[in-house]
């Protein structure tokens, strides 16, 4: 995340320090971004070591392209980061992996990707365009229900079906197509604002996560990193708002090998631990915060491979 026309990876220090770089192992950066975070692990690595880097974004993709493709130490790929176990380049093992989860700030920066209600442009939100369909797409052919059970489920937006009910009126003289008209609708629909946060901040989240199956996209890479790590490697993601958070939360904790205690029977078996959190959650200095106001609801979880 960054501020406009500046990317400022949030916590780079935290996140590169938590993967414990070797100077010969191999690590996966699933989100390249602008490649903040890649740059540090790969002055950490010697000629041996071996960085892998995947972004779903075409444009970040041309950028790593641009500024590493020829660093012989470095592989590139166009795909979610949920695919990482499909990449044969990644079958020896990885000693580190680092995730970005997230809208990125050079994607929220471009107003024509449609992620922003700052700016008016096509509803787009994908973070791949070259594939899936666009938030325009979604509100134009889902139904009522969906919609307000979408605006609910990832944006805990508390007026999803007055919003739903109205996207769905609106619709049936003409599509919401734009950011602009979206925004200016749901403020319609909000009685009351929340203090310093656009009516329309929720919405615009829960498209978002929706389009492009953000949450599931979570755990297919959550549940791939562990077996893609080897023994001693370091898995670091870094957050941005509650949903994503609590997956990385419950997925750390569901294989710590913990007991699961019940009042009303004898405890579970405990599980092989597989992994074990290292240091608590860490969340930006408030100099970062200053400094970058976008990394204001970042969290930084740290697990290490046991199994």
């Amino acid at each position: 995340m960054a501020g406009r026309d500046v990317h400022i990876p949030v916590m780079l220090d935290e996140a590169v320090e938590g993967l414990a770089v070797r100077e010969n192992g191999r690590y996966l950066d699933g989100t390249f971004g602008r490649g903040g975070h890649a740059r540090a692990i790969l002055a950490r690595l010697s000629n041996e070591g071996r960085l892998f880097l995947m972004d779903r974004d075409p444009t970040a993709i041309a950028v790593a392209e641009q500024g590493l493709a020829t660093d012989p130490r470095v592989s590139l790929r166009h795909d979610n980061f949920a695919t990482m176990g499909e990449w044969p380049a990644l079958e020896g093992g990885l000693d580190g992996i680092l995730l970005d989860l997230g809208v990125s700030s050079p994607q929220l920066d471009d107003g024509t990707r449609g992620f922003s209600f700052m700016s008016d442009a096509p509803l787009d939100m994908r973070m791949d365009t070259t594939r899936g369909i666009s938030a325009a797409d979604f509100l134009r052919d889902a139904d009522e229900a969906e919609i307000a059970d979408v605006l609910w489920t990832f944006g805990e937006e508390r007026f999803s079906r007055r919003i739903a009910k109205a996207i769905v009126e609106r619709r049936a003289t003409a599509p919401v197509e734009r950011t602009g008209e979206l925004a200016a609708l749901v403020a319609g629909c909000v009685g009351r604002r929340e203090p310093g946060k656009n009516p329309a901040t929720r919405t615009f989240q829960a498209l978002r996560i929706r389009v492009n199956a953000e949450l599931e996209s979570v755990e297919r890479g959550l549940d791939a990193a562990l077996e893609l790590l080897n023994v001693g490697g370091r898995l670091a993601v870094i957050s941005f708002h509650s949903l994503e958070d609590r997956t990385v939360k419950q997925f750390i904790r569901a294989h710590e090998g913990r007991v699961q205690g019940s009042r009303r029977g004898p405890p579970a078996e405990a599980k092989l631990a597989r992994l074990k959190p290292v240091g608590k959650a860490i969340f930006p200095s408030a100099a970062e915060v200053a400094a970058n106001p976008r990394s204001r609801s970042a969290v930084l979880r740290v697990a290490e491979k046991l199994a």
